[in-house]
């Protein structure tokens, strides 16, 4: 009894009325959850519903191969996002090749080489404040350094993976971290018991162990990064092109900027059913990303 009171009485000493505080506690909990997770599956089902114009008659589906493959048209029948989705794919590969390697670079740096002073934990700090700054100012700094700096071009393939990349580069860091500080600090002390130089146990010893959790941040940042909006909207990506980027200094368009641009338009058809479409595209592809980020960390956890 003792057990099963400790397990339920959260509010109270031991005493009956404290477990059934803490029983109701347990069933508010669980309602909030339900209702969040069925609120969510209601907005996918209208969605869905909309983009495969499942309960329109005489209507074919919007999301289709052909959809996946034809560039966007003022007409809502031969819309497509092709372009847009390679805009997207180029972009992710620049945000790859940038903020991925200074990211975790960053976090092996203060995590394994940085003095634990006031300045780094300063620095530390301040990472974690610019993860919750607002999309758009990343946007507004991206277009001052990138675009009237640098002057790398308005709306190019670059400037778009360089802006969306800062804003993912203090999540990057900060899941590396987490992924470093998750090795057992045993493990370097006999590293360097063997006579291995810091370097040496960063590199064959936290490294390897860190690996799964810095390969799921670094996918679910990608994520993050593959869905935003305001910071294209502020850079001048296109609304609408009708050919895909050939290079990086090409002007693009990208998904979650094409689905913006479809539901300003007049007709309802871009609102709802093309717009659908899009979304549902966009939403298989986060969650294909989540999916083998999942996989990833589950693949390592076997092996170790």
């Amino acid at each position: 009894m003792a057990t099963e009171s400790s397990d339920t009485d959260w509010f109270g000493d031991g005493s009956e009325t404290g477990a059934i505080r803490g029983r109701l506690f347990a069933w508010a909990c669980l309602g909030a959850t339900l209702f969040g997770i069925g609120m969510v599956m209601i907005l996918l089902l209208y969605v869905v519903m909309d983009a495969f114009a499942i309960g329109q008659p005489n209507t074919a589906p919007w999301l289709d191969w052909g959809f996946l493959t034809n560039a966007t048209s003022r007409f809502a029948d031969e819309a497509g996002l092709y372009p847009a989705i390679i805009g997207s794919v180029m972009m992710m590969g620049v945000i790859a090749l940038s903020a991925l390697p200074i990211g975790v670079g960053a976090a092996i740096y203060l995590e394994e080489y940085a003095p634990d002073n006031k300045l780094v934990r300063f620095i530390e700090i301040n990472i974690g404040n610019l993860a919750g700054v607002p999309s758009v100012v990343y946007g507004l700094l991206g277009l001052a350094v990138f675009v009237q700096i640098m002057n790398l071009g308005m709306g190019t393939v670059i400037v778009g993976g360089f802006t969306v990349g800062l804003l993912i580069l203090p999540i990057v860091i900060i899941s590396a971290q987490e992924a470093l500080r998750g090795v057992p600090d045993s493990r370097r002390q006999a590293s360097f018991g063997m006579g291995a130089t810091r370097w040496q146990t960063t590199k064959n010893v936290v490294l390897p162990e860190a690996l799964p959790g810095i390969l799921t941040g670094t996918i679910l940042a990608l994520g993050r990064a593959i869905g935003e909006t305001a910071p294209l909207l502020m850079i001048g990506a296109a609304a609408s092109v009708y050919s895909p980027p050939s290079g990086l200094f090409d002007r693009f368009s990208a998904m979650p900027r094409q689905i913006y641009a479809w539901v300003g338009m007049p007709q309802q058809e871009f609102q709802y059913g093309v717009m659908a479409a899009g979304v549902v595209t966009l939403l298989t592809v986060l969650l294909l990303m989540n999916a083998s980020a999942i996989l990833i960390r589950n693949k390592y956890q076997r092996e170790s």
